[in-house]
């Protein structure tokens, strides 16, 4: 059973910057395709940013130029380095583990707030 710990919200002022973490135990993490999604009050969840196993990444037009996916395959993590932070970022930060057969997993989330 995989399982997901995310780390690194909480508030930051507008301009401001955060970097969010994700662990995954278990072996399958290097040849999973991560990705960090948010979930802001009455919104649906929606993608941020995804990597693949071979490293390959693709973000939202909302934070392009502003949030980074990058992965470490010896600690089994993958971050969301976020910078120019907006107040419409609020939101709950999840990560998600997608197997190569197709099963995914979820973190428990993380809040990040942005005032302005």
């Amino acid at each position: 059973q995989v399982q997901l710990v995310e780390s690194g919200g909480g508030l930051v002022q507008a301009g401001g910057s955060l970097r969010l973490s994700c662990t995954a135990s278990g072996r399958l993490f290097s040849i999973s395709t991560m990705g960090w999604y948010r979930q802001a009050p009455g919104k649906q969840r929606e993608l941020v940013a995804t990597i693949t196993s071979g490293g390959l990444t693709n973000s939202a037009d909302s934070v392009k130029g502003r949030f980074t996916i990058s992965r470490d395959n010896g600690k089994n993590t993958v971050y969301l380095q976020m910078n120019s932070l907006k107040p419409e970022d609020t939101a709950v930060y999840y990560c998600k583990q997608l197997s190569t057969w197709g099963t995914a997993y979820w973190g428990q989330g993380t809040q990040v707030t942005v005032s302005s």
